[in-house]
């Protein structure tokens, strides 16, 4: 359900341009008062909302505004690359400059890998990140902005999918099946 939340700005975007026979600004006006509201649901849900979150509604907020502003697309399609390029430099950035693996930090109550398997998890995950915000500049620039579009909603997490699962079967190795207890 979390995951459903999350794409809610997303599902909303793609919904919208469709509808509107493909206003791109109409689907960029409706995202940004999705994220907003978003937002103030986790706020008002939890009384906390994820830094993640907030780097979303603040892009979408920023860059969304900018492109109703001044009526020009670009900078709704730099969007993702700006979100996928933040994350990259965040875990590369407290990598370097902290020595902290953010990817360990959020996985390792999960499960128990060495070392080196969190530093090449963690550096995948950096380099992968810088990839997506390249290929999205490539699809929003060398193609229509209906192929963008799509590409934004099924393109991107299509990858990501296929991204989360190879990670998994080089993590499968790692974890230990526990017996069941029989009561």
């Amino acid at each position: 359900m979390k995951f459903l939340f999350d794409l809610f700005p997303i599902i909303l975007f793609f919904v919208t341009y469709f509808v509107t026979d493909k206003d791109i600004f109409a689907a960029t006006a409706v995202t940004i008062a999705a994220t907003i509201a978003q937002v103030a649901w986790m706020w008002f849900k939890h009384r906390k909302v994820d830094g993640m979150l907030l780097l979303s509604l603040f892009l979408v907020v920023g860059l969304g505004s900018l492109t109703l502003v001044f009526h020009n697309k670009t900078f709704i399609m730099w969007k993702p690359t700006a979100l996928y390029w933040a994350f990259a430099v965040t875990l590369a950035g407290a990598k370097l400059a902290l020595g902290k693996n953010l990817i360990r930090s959020v996985m390792e109550k999960q499960m128990t890998l060495p070392e080196p398997i969190w530093s090449r998890l963690m550096w995948s995950w950096a380099g992968f990140f810088v990839f997506m915000g390249a290929l999205n500049l490539f699809v929003a620039f060398r193609f229509s902005e209906e192929t963008w579009v799509k590409f934004k909603m099924f393109g991107g997490l299509g990858l990501m999918l296929v991204f989360v699962v190879l990670q998994s079967m080089m993590l499968a190795k790692y974890i230990e099946d526990t017996p069941e207890k029989n009561d």
